[in-house]
């Protein structure tokens, strides 16, 4: 039996990979890859699926802000960052016969109509619980439950999950 369908909420920088890098990317896809804390790469390699919902969140900017949707279209698979000399993302350390990180691929599947503040998302009641409102919360990678992703997508003028829901 299929395991039911996850959702998740990614962060990166805008200004070294946004949603508009990954709307213009080649089939609007992309290996996330540089995931360097091993709770996230955890999630990434153990629970991530094929088919799970992504929140797409730009941080370390003047507006943090969930910004997109995306969609895993292949689960964990070794991330070659780590065997990159150079790289940010080069870990010496790692074995390519026993790789120690691993990325996803996603796809881009639209922009929020309304880019969703973490301010605003902080005053939101109904998601309170949601791990990105939490003090002190920092992965890239993190479970988002169903409930938040359907207010999530209410708030963000999204009627309809484009993702499948």
């Amino acid at each position: 039996m299929a395991s039911p369908r996850r959702f998740w909420l990614f962060k990166s920088e805008p200004n070294v990979f946004s949603f508009e890098d990954l709307l213009t990317a080649r089939g609007k896809r992309t290996g996330w890859d540089g995931v360097r804390n091993y709770q996230a790469r955890n999630f990434l390699r153990d629970d991530i699926a094929v088919g799970d919902g992504v929140l797409y969140y730009h941080s370390r900017s003047k507006a943090p802000s969930i910004v997109g949707l995306a969609k895993v279209t292949r689960a964990g698979h070794p991330d070659p960052t780590q065997f990159e000399e150079g790289s940010k993302g080069y870990d010496a350390g790692s074995d390519p016969k026993d790789p120690r990180w691993v990325q996803v691929t996603i796809q881009g599947v639209q922009a929020l109509p309304k880019p969703l503040l973490l301010g605003d998302l902080k005053q939101e009641r109904s998601l309170a619980g949601m791990a990105l409102v939490q003090r002190g919360q920092r992965l890239s990678v993190q479970p988002v439950s169903v409930k938040e992703w359907r207010r999530v997508l209410q708030l963000g003028g999204v009627a309809d999950d484009p993702t499948g829901l």
